[in-house]
């Protein structure tokens, strides 16, 4: 019998068996039925079935199910009172009550059944023996068992269903972060090797443009020809300053270091509700540092930060970023547990926290400290060399 609101939808070859075997015992109990009423009740309780296994209501109300099943009880119990043959309906019954009902009534009603079909067949007159009780009991246990054996595995289908799903979705998502994390990297590489390579070439090209006009006499017929390159130079410098700031990760699209960094420092940011207080300062006088700095002191930064999180234990925490004039500085302090810096090892969890900052400045020429011992908390250092040409940042601007 289809129907979509029980809770184990049984597949159609199921479906298919039921009716054959509902209506070979209804013919068998019309032929062998010893008056016309038999026959006629045998009728009855097919087109009752028939009706039930094609009208829209019952495939989709639990409650025109119950209904229906309700009619096709009385016709079946009509049925009994006038011949015995109709004990054998008995058993796809047991199958429709434990599909169509909820479980505290399908078993009631399973029982209630098979002692109907019992006291029928001893009503009718028939001997006493164990094979009466036998039967319609067994028959009862065969129909429970397959139904509850179908619907463990059926609950097991869906669960390992839902399973492979929610792998597939999170297959999908880590794909897409991969991607994310590959177009930031790459732009961060772009970035650097942009401002290393193109940006530093122009520079210098308009450095030496910049003494060869200088020492050349004022009368010179290539004075003009040296002015416009270095004009192009410098033009192709800052179109390359502003590809290369293009390629900024998003942290920075939208301010200055200075103001990515005190971001990081907001209640509920990195440190989230529940971590340690972090304040953040600037000392020295700000200047525009170059993209791949930034990336790298940003990243520095919001690593150091989330291992005082994941780690530390700490109540306060400290994030200073400080210009120098020959270098820029950022340290990472917190009052937390500490720990001793030459005894960490990778961990299997990914801890290689340490020394990918400790790679990212060395990359960029700077140096990377540790100073920390249990119970006296963490400081983490950054140190990254700047040249002579930095300018400072203009007055207002984001520190």
């Amino acid at each position: 019998m289809a129907h979509r609101s029980s809770l184990h939808p049984a597949p159609f070859v199921l479906r298919l068996c039921l009716h054959l075997l509902m209506a070979g015992l209804l013919v068998l109990a019309a032929v062998r039925a010893h008056s016309a009423a038999g026959t006629v009740a045998a009728a009855v309780t097919g087109a009752v079935y028939a009706a039930g296994s094609y009208l829209p209501a019952v495939r989709t109300s639990r409650r025109a199910a119950a209904v229906w099943l309700g009619v096709l009880g009385a016709s079946w119990l009509a049925m009994l009172c006038l011949t015995p043959e109709a004990l054998w309906v008995a058993f796809p019954l047991y199958f429709l009550q434990l599909h169509l009902l909820p479980a505290r009534w399908s078993l009631p009603a399973v029982a209630l059944t098979a002692g109907a079909a019992i006291l029928s067949y001893v009503g009718h007159g028939a001997a006493l023996n164990p094979g009466v009780f036998i039967g319609p009991l067994l028959g009862a246990a065969v129909a429970v068992a397959t139904v509850l054996g179908y619907q463990a595995l059926y609950r097991e289908s869906e669960r390992r269903r839902r399973l492979i799903e929610e792998l597939i979705a999170t297959r999908a998502e880590l794909a897409a972060a991969e991607r994310h994390a590959g177009t930031l990297a790459e732009r961060e590489r772009l970035a650097r090797e942009i401002h290393d390579t193109l940006a530093q070439g122009l520079s210098s090209i308009q450095l030496l443009l910049r003494a060869a006009e200088r020492a050349l006499p004022p009368d010179s017929p290539a004075a003009g020809h040296i002015e416009r390159a270095r004009r192009a130079a410098q033009d192709d410098l800052a179109e390359a300053r502003r590809f290369v700031r293009a390629l900024a990760p998003p942290d920075l699209e939208h301010g200055s270091l200075a103001a990515a960094l005190e971001r990081l420092c907001e209640p509920g940011a990195e440190a989230g509700p529940y971590g340690p207080r972090v304040r953040f300062s600037v000392s020295g006088t700000p200047v525009e540092l170059p993209t791949p700095y930034e990336v790298a002191l940003l990243r520095i930064a919001r690593s150091a930060l989330a291992n005082t999180v994941r780690h530390a234990s700490a109540s306060r925490a400290g994030i200073t970023l400080s210009f120098m004039g020959a270098s820029v500085t950022l340290d990472v302090v917190d009052d937390g547990e500490g720990f001793e810096p030459g005894a960490v090892r990778p961990s299997s969890e990914g801890g290689f926290g340490l020394p990918a900052m400790r790679s990212r400045a060395e990359s960029l020429g700077g140096t990377f400290t540790v100073e920390s011992a249990p119970g006296q908390g963490t400081a983490v250092a950054v140190s990254l060399p700047l040249s002579p040409g930095e300018r400072p940042l203009a007055s207002g601007g984001s520190a």
